[in-house]
């Protein structure tokens, strides 16, 4: 089984879409086998997102996840890492299909709702971070 990390990101949580964005995945048939609600330390943000730093849009989007709670799951299934990006839509709204997260919520490109992994040593790195003790239970 994959395993792929998922935020998401202050204007789904604050839009109330936490629940609406988690059955998606249960209806697909996916586990959830992490979770938790938190305002995010800076720290943490600018790590996860390291691979940005110095590109023009980082301090925007470090600044955008500030902002307010996130909430951050680990999604369990089989070929989770590609179905969860497919459900999720492409990253700019106004190309993402209808029906996707993005198709039916996001507004821009930098607030667009959730994140996933985008490959498997993403995912493992991302969970780490996000979940440093979870297969220790």
């Amino acid at each position: 089984m994959e395993r792929s990390l998922v935020i998401i990101k202050p204007d789904g949580v604050s839009r109330g879409l936490i629940g609406e964005i988690i059955s998606r995945y249960e209806r697909k048939g996916f586990h959830i086998v992490a979770g938790k609600l938190i305002k995010p330390e800076r720290e943490i943000v600018e790590y996860h997102y390291d691979v940005h730093r110095g590109k023009s849009f980082f301090d925007d989007l470090i600044n955008y996840f500030m902002e307010g709670q996130i909430f951050v799951l680990v999604v369990e299934g089989e070929n989770v890492v590609n179905l969860v990006r497919r459900i999720h839509g492409d990253k700019d709204p106004s190309c993402a299909l209808p029906g996707t997260i993005r198709g039916v919520y996001a507004c821009s490109t930098t607030r667009n709702i959730v994140h996933a992994s985008d490959n498997l040593g993403a995912a493992a790195r991302e969970i780490s971070i996000w979940f440093p003790n979870l297969d220790e239970d």
